[in-house]
């Protein structure tokens, strides 16, 4: 499958500070890739190369087969970027706002269409003042969405949305991909990148520090799996809970957690353990390292 996006040592310097330092990557065509990393980390200097909304120091990029820094109308007509403020006239009704902007491009979405998928059907004929937050937040999901894009750019798609809302948005950047549309996601949401991308980039520092599908970086950055159960109260001394277990252990307030490389042996300790005493361990999971770990252990104290 082609490449939507093709970056080869990318770097923005400002003065003697390098915002993005040799940064390469490609995406492929109707890839979903997540752009992690803390703040001042590149994330924005970098789609905004891509967006050619900012110039590049050096380095190669394409976008789309042209170079964005050079590009023409005809290369932001196949763009749809979602900013965290798109910034509309708020007097605009719904309805107003997409059909002022849609006349921009070339082969734009119905706008009762755009207004059904971003569930706003109840609100179109409402001035956007009027609306909350996360209503707010779908007209700029549907303006980035009204030239029917072939390269998505969403940048904190989601905030203010309920959960159920915010499930639903997710459904509809799936069913995006599914017609082959490509996806580039800036986020702080560790849920939103595990449950849209195919691929998690974390940068630090103006670099990728890494770069994979979300179980891939758990496999490869993780500590181990976390074993966690609350322990009821006991007359002994926990020594000959814990003192054999492979992993590392630590609790407050009767929850215990054991993070290890031999969950087999640690598991099959814990629970005969408890079976031979006649326990049950209060909400007994087993779980891989989340990625909030990864990211955290990755990004350290810059997070």
């Amino acid at each position: 499958m082609p490449n939507a996006i093709e970056v080869t040592d990318l770097v923005k310097s400002y003065g003697s500070n390098r915002a993005v330092d040799g940064v390469s990557f490609a995406v492929e065509e109707g890839e979903v890739v997540a752009i992690l990393g803390p703040n001042g980390a590149g994330k924005s200097t970098t789609v905004e190369i891509l967006e050619g909304h900012r110039s590049r120091t050096s380095g190669d990029v394409r976008v789309l087969g042209v170079d964005p820094g050079t590009a023409g109308p005809g290369f932001r007509d196949r763009l749809g970027i979602v900013l965290q403020s798109a910034g509309v006239d708020k007097e605009l009704t719904v309805r107003e706002v997409l059909h002022f902007y849609r006349v921009a491009y070339s082969r734009p979405r119905e706008v009762d269409e755009l207004i059904a998928m971003v569930e706003l059907e109840d609100k179109a004929d409402e001035r956007v003042s009027t609306l909350s937050g996360g209503q707010q937040r779908r007209v700029d999901l549907a303006l980035g969405l009204i030239g029917d894009p072939d390269l998505i750019f969403l940048d904190e798609p989601t905030t203010g949305f309920d959960p159920a809302a915010r499930r639903r948005s997710w459904d509809l950047v799936r069913n995006l991909t599914e017609l082959g549309r490509t996806v580039v996601l800036t986020t702080h949401s560790l849920e939103e990148a595990e449950q849209l991308a195919d691929r998690v980039m974390v940068l630090a520092a103006g670099r990728i520090v890494a770069d994979g599908s979300a179980s891939q970086l758990r496999a490869d950055f993780g500590k181990g799996t976390r074993i966690s159960f609350g322990l009821p109260a006991v007359d002994e001394p926990l020594s000959g809970l814990l003192d054999p277990l492979q992993g590392t252990s630590r609790g407050r307030d009767r929850r215990i957690e054991i993070t290890t490389d031999a969950p087999t042996a640690d598991l099959a300790h814990i629970t005969a353990w408890a079976t031979s005493r006649g326990l049950e361990l209060d909400g007994l999971t087993v779980s891989s390292t989340e990625l909030e770990d990864v990211y955290l252990g990755l990004v350290g104290e810059e997070a």
